[in-house]
């Protein structure tokens, strides 16, 4: 059944591409006003913004850098200020990574951390207080498969990605008496911009580990996202939910 988001703000960081942009689209169409959060591409941010806009939705881009506590607190608090109070927030930027632990140094390790973890914690610390005044909120990391499983050739997204995982679970128990579920979704291959470069031989070699036999497509990702986002998901905390076609299963 389609969702009712009428009246209810979003914010998307990374929503210029891939699952951030599915689930812009996604929440758009459920009758949310969204803001997308993007640090450099202007232009693909104002064509988001139209389609959203064509489709009869209220939407602002906003550029920030969420990896800097400062830009993360501007960003929800022009989001505030244009579109009123944040209901929903989708931390969906990050930066991935394949990289032989004889090739990464501390550089990557820092700006993995800055952007995957540090961005989480900031959008969600310069929202939830809000959240909490109002005894409502919404919170939905996007977390990955690499952060449960190893992946020797993604040590520091993999790490991040665990980070959020733990991150979701506690944060999760701490704000629910408040009426703000957090949750996580750990999506596992998915059909977007980052496996434009990847070797195809590698890629049927991904597919074939996938029990469903196919890549997964950035609207089953958004969908569940909706899910967690709405009244119909009201007793799930604290939980990371997997999309990854029966490649990773939790206990």
């Amino acid at each position: 059944m389609p969702h009712d988001f009428t009246n209810k703000t979003a914010v998307v960081t990374g929503g210029t591409r891939g699952i951030g942009r599915a689930i812009a689209q996604k929440l758009a169409s459920y009758g949310a006003r969204v803001c997308i959060n993007y640090r450099a591409s202007a232009e693909l941010a104002e064509q988001v913004v139209a389609e959203l806009r064509e489709a009869g939705a209220e939407a602002i881009a906003i550029q920030t850098d969420v990896s800097e506590q400062e830009e993360a607190r501007r960003l929800i608090k022009e989001a505030e200020q244009q579109l009123g109070p944040i209901d929903f927030l989708i931390n969906n930027a990050g930066i991935f990574d394949v990289v032989a632990h004889d090739e990464f140094d501390e550089q990557l390790w820092h700006q993995t951390m800055k952007v995957n973890v540090d961005g989480v914690f900031y959008c969600t610390w310069a929202v939830k207080d809000a959240m909490v005044a109002r005894g409502y909120g919404r919170i939905v990391n996007i977390a990955s498969i690499a952060g449960l499983e190893a992946k020797p050739y993604s040590i520091a997204y993999a790490t991040s990605k665990a980070a959020v995982v733990g991150f979701t679970r506690s944060l999760g128990q701490a704000l629910a008496s408040d009426n703000v579920r957090v949750n996580a979704v750990a999506p596992g291959l998915i059909d977007t911009e980052i496996l434009h470069g990847v070797d195809p031989a590698l890629l049927e070699q991904l597919i074939e580990l996938t029990p469903a036999k196919r890549i997964g497509q950035v609207d089953e990702v958004a969908d569940l996202v909706s899910f967690l986002l709405s009244d119909e998901s009201d007793f799930i905390v604290g939980q990371t939910m997997v999309v990854s076609g029966g490649r990773v299963n939790l206990p």
